[in-house]
């Protein structure tokens, strides 16, 4: 984890609800196959805090073997594309005519300010959803305020119902705030696709005086 985040992550780590959710994993990598593995369950986090400029809110990792590894939709270089990320690529191409991606790796993403969180930020093998509602909710929720309080001009993009409920809690006179459907094929021509979203987080960056982030 990047320092910048360490006070942060501190205070978090010692209330009673990350104690209960601490307790739930020890548990569950015991005796269950769960992703991602324990060391990358925090990647997102070393993405250093001052220099986000983007925040793109998911739903859960991905449930198959060796595809999470701690950012919101990537997947390790020797992974197929999976479906979500297809979709977001497609959407890439419509708005800039095509992607930088090669691979389903969007580390270069992180690089460039892209901190890229899921709700819920494990989940048990091919069981969709498990750990919701174990308390990752309660800290992807503080870190949403920590972000919405210490930077400014950042742009939220908030995909699924799950990301979507946390627009509230933040301030959309400093930061940009989009939303639509998850990019899962079974949402992802319910509004996802046609959102504009990446074109729009540049546009606000640039008005920022911040550079772009290359798709």
């Amino acid at each position: 984890m990047h320092d910048s985040w360490k006070s942060f992550l501190e205070t978090e780590f010692q209330k009673p609800y990350f104690k209960g959710l601490s307790k739930f994993l020890h548990e569950a990598y015991a005796t269950k196959t769960v992703f991602p593995a324990k060391t990358q369950v925090f990647q997102a986090f070393t993405t250093d805090l001052n220099a986000v400029k983007v925040v793109i809110l998911g739903q859960d990792p991905y449930h198959t073997p060796g595809a999470a590894h701690g950012l919101a939709f990537s997947v390790p270089n020797s992974q197929p594309i999976p479906p979500s990320l297809v979709n977001i690529y497609k959407e890439i191409d419509a708005e800039y005519g095509k992607h930088r991606s090669k691979t389903g790796n969007l580390s270069d993403w992180q690089k460039q300010g892209v901190l890229l969180l899921n709700n819920v930020l494990t989940v048990e093998a091919h069981r969709a959803g498990s750990h919701r509602g174990k308390g990752w909710e309660t800290f992807t929720e503080a870190v949403v305020q920590y972000l919405d309080e210490k930077c400014d001009h950042l742009g939220f993009l908030l995909w699924g119902r799950d990301a979507r409920s946390k627009a509230s809690m933040i301030n959309q006179e400093k930061h940009l705030v989009l939303e639509s459907p998850h990019p899962s094929p079974l949402s992802a021509h319910s509004g996802f696709f046609g959102n504009n979203h990446f074109k729009k987080a540049n546009e606000f960056l640039k008005k920022q005086g911040k550079s772009e982030i290359i798709w």
